[in-house]
């Protein structure tokens, strides 16, 4: 009989003992974000034309929707048949004005020596210096006529105003266009999201609050975060308009739409650790202490909720209560 007594203290104390030395926590509930899921659209921050700035046909056309472009990109050509005929008939009076130009030279060379040794007066010479600038004037007027048209030439390459990705070519090679029509609609690079959302969460949506992708969207694994940077004033169709950037936003299509996760207001929630659980034939178990004894009590699991301080949150719906102690298995 003494004998059992000792063991039955010796087996008390080797239960107590873990009991005591293990790592406890203790049950408290904490405020939450509610989430919820609204679709959103890829869009560009804003779509410029890339226009001509000659009238003429387009001869060259070096894009197609979907690709990408840089700034300045020379993206399709304009040629004007009017512009080389006019380049021509510039280029012959600048051969004859030059010819003039190196008469008058010569002729002003030659009188001012006969002038020098009293042969003519110098009347002559003063009429062969103003016949000199006179041809030098004209090919330096015709030579500025030239580079305009060569600058109208150049201007034929439409380029691309900003760098981005070419939604729609308005014109085919062959199609006569006016200066400033426009050729092809640009969407600059940096996409955004544009959320469309319930008016009846307007209240809890505010510029610089974070949204969540799912990593599914994205053909990855891990979620990618955003902030709100506006939110438009005017509720249409029963939903308010709010922008957000994402990061490595670029690979998508304009329009595609996506699933994201925002904010719907807080709540209180019992959220612990997820190791603290322990699932034994589909059932949730957390090991309670009340006193010197421990429990297995039966736990309804919610969502995971990481955080910064705890990355491993797991909301806890049913089976403990604020101020239990809960014991690490």
């Amino acid at each position: 009989m003494f004998r059992l007594v000792i063991l039955g203290m010796l087996a008390a104390s080797a239960f107590a003992a873990p009991v005591a030395a293990a790592e406890t926590l203790t049950v408290a509930s904490r405020a939450v974000t509610d989430e919820k899921a609204v679709f959103a659209t890829v869009e560009s921050i804003s779509v410029v034309p890339a226009r001509g700035r000659i009238g003429g046909v387009v001869v060259q056309l070096n894009v197609r929707e979907g690709d990408s472009v840089t700034s300045g990109q020379a993206i399709a050509a304009i040629g004007d048949e009017k512009l080389a005929l006019q380049m021509k008939a510039l280029d012959a009076q600048i051969d004859a004005l030059q010819a003039q130009s190196s008469q008058a030279q010569v002729d002003f060379t030659r009188i001012e020596g006969l002038v020098e040794r009293g042969t003519l007066p110098r009347v002559k010479l003063d009429e062969a210096r103003t016949a000199l600038n006179v041809a030098e004037n004209g090919l330096r007027a015709r030579t500025a006529e030239r580079a305009v048209i060569q600058q109208q030439l150049s201007e034929g390459q439409v380029l691309a105003p900003a760098g981005g990705r070419v939604l729609k070519k308005l014109v085919a090679v062959g199609s006569v266009v006016l200066p400033g029509d426009p050729v092809a609609m640009i969407a600059q690079q940096n996409f955004k999201l544009r959320l469309r959302v319930p008016e009846r969460h307007a209240r809890f949506l505010k510029a610089g609050d974070k949204v969540r992708v799912d990593g599914a969207e994205f053909g990855e694994q891990i979620s990618k975060t955003g902030v709100i940077d506006l939110v438009y004033p005017q509720i249409e169709d029963g939903r308010v308009i709010a922008d957000a950037t994402v990061e490595n936003l670029g690979e998508y299509f304009v329009g595609d739409r996506l699933r994201v996760w925002i904010s719907g207001g807080t709540r209180t929630a019992f959220v612990i650790p997820s190791d603290y659980v322990t699932t034994r034939f589909g059932v949730d178990y957390v090991h309670l202490t009340q006193g010197d004894r421990m429990l297995d009590v039966p736990v309804q699991r919610g969502r995971d909720l990481p955080s910064a301080e705890l990355p491993n949150g797991l909301e806890i719906l049913s089976g403990i209560r604020a101020g239990d102690k809960l014991v690490h298995p």
